[in-house]
């Protein structure tokens, strides 16, 4: 059955969970889709994963583009979500062109990361047709902003600022809400302060959906993973269909994630 934004809305309006997980080009799409993932993100974080990168800052639209339609034809019916990669939201304008080009490459819903500064953007956009995401917490294109990877919300000036935004940006037309990296009750709140569904990374279990890098729960990256990353290729000892189903079945289940993977 085909994924849709108000399949995922009924998810939350009836309390069930839904999966995301990261795909980049057709092989792992379909895997993904034939696992019962809801929502396959084309993330920016393919500049570090595929790439080599040291950061998302350096992926271009045009490479999101291209990402986006080999997901597309490797899909079998989740939702595809593509993300604005860095500056491309910087004027409402550029946001448009920038949407127009992923979502004719195959995307379903674009994302961007910001915050309430992005009430006109996401109201342009909607006013176009193109459904949107917004990601809040920490957002991995301002990593040299905020002087690294660290958790947001901690105290209480930006937890605040941070329900204001998703509250803002919900009335601007935004359609989801993605929490990275921010403490779990602070995540409670915002939840129950919007209508939109929530996903997680490192958000805590009381999201209606989570998500994760898709080489990071099958163990594939080097290093130690991030507090919020469950090893799932590791768990099953099997293969990737199998791990793939299992991170399905324990977001859906509400045993990931587990306290050990919440700040």
């Amino acid at each position: 059955m085909t994924v849709t934004l108000r399949k995922l809305q009924q998810c939350r309006n009836e309390g069930r969970r839904f999966s995301v997980l990261t795909a980049y080009d057709a092989c792992f799409a379909r895997l993904e889709s034939a696992a019962g993932i809801d929502v396959i993100l084309v993330g920016d974080s393919l500049g570090m994963v595929v790439q080599g990168k040291d950061s998302t800052v350096p992926v271009t639209v045009e490479e999101m583009a291209y990402h986006t339609a080999c997901v597309h034809r490797g899909n079998q019916g989740s939702l595809i979500m593509a993300d604005m990669p860095f500056l491309s939201a910087a004027t409402p304008e550029r946001a448009l062109d920038a949407a127009g080009q992923l979502m004719q490459a195959g995307a379903n819903l674009v994302k961007l990361e910001g915050a309430g500064w992005l009430e006109e953007t996401v109201s342009l956009l909607k006013r176009n047709g193109v459904p949107v995401c917004v990601h809040l917490g920490l957002t991995p294109q301002a990593v040299n902003a905020f002087s690294g990877y660290r958790v947001q919300g901690r105290d209480q000036e930006q937890a605040e600022s941070m329900i204001r935004d998703a509250r803002a940006l919900e009335q601007a037309g935004a359609d989801l809400v993605l929490l990275e990296c921010v403490p779990r009750e602070v995540t409670a709140r915002l939840v129950d302060s919007v209508g939109v569904p929530v996903i997680g990374i490192g958000a805590g279990p009381e999201c209606h959906g989570q998500v994760l890098v898709v080489h990071d729960m099958l163990g594939l990256t080097d290093g130690k993973p991030p507090r919020f990353v469950k090893d799932f290729m590791a768990e099953t000892g099997a293969d990737v269909p199998t791990a793939l189903r299992a991170y399905d079945e324990a977001v859906k289940s509400g045993h990931f994630p587990a306290d050990e993977h919440c700040f």
